[in-house]
């Protein structure tokens, strides 16, 4: 700031009264820095999911109990991925790449949300299908349900997956 500006901004503020010491809040300390994580090493994954197939509302994996499925429901969903917009490709590799990552993680719960195909050429839900076919054919996924209507009801579906790879 030059001495032209200084003086032109006393005489804006006129007289004033510094304010005692007992009401002025203190400087805060130094700045605490975030601690810098490790990234997740970049995994390449092997496109191996089909296009075709039927896909049911909800699944489990032999072994899986219906308990276990309506636990899903209740469950606390770590880590969610939104597919709206994409294109058919594009939403298949996110998905194979989000559930590979959350498997590494040991994320158990996971909420996938493909739309409800409002927005679609006929209302057709395309993602839908192919998401949860796609969820069906991949290794990691023990289970899947529809959300319930507060996490995303019929445009969305909650994931029961293995832990660790």
């Amino acid at each position: 700031m030059g001495e032209d500006d200084a003086a032109l901004f006393r005489e804006a503020i006129g007289d004033t009264t510094p304010l005692a010491d007992q009401n002025r809040i203190p400087s805060p300390g130094p700045t605490v820095h975030a601690r810098v994580r490790r990234p997740v090493p970049e995994v390449r994954v092997a496109d191996t999911l089909s296009d075709h197939g039927d896909a049911p509302e909800e699944f489990r994996r032999n072994g899986v109990s219906r308990i276990a499925l309506r636990k899903l429901k209740n469950s606390a969903i770590r880590d969610s991925l939104d597919l709206h917009g994409n294109t058919v490709e594009c939403a298949r590799l996110q998905l194979l790449h989000f559930l590979n990552v959350a498997a590494q993680r040991g994320v158990l719960c996971v909420r996938i949300i493909h739309g409800k195909g409002i927005n679609s050429r006929g209302n057709e839900a395309v993602l839908r299908t192919h998401t949860r076919n796609w969820l069906i054919q991949h290794p990691q996924v023990l289970a899947f349900c529809p959300a319930t209507s507060s996490q995303g009801g019929s445009g969305a579906v909650l994931v029961l997956l293995k832990t660790g790879i």
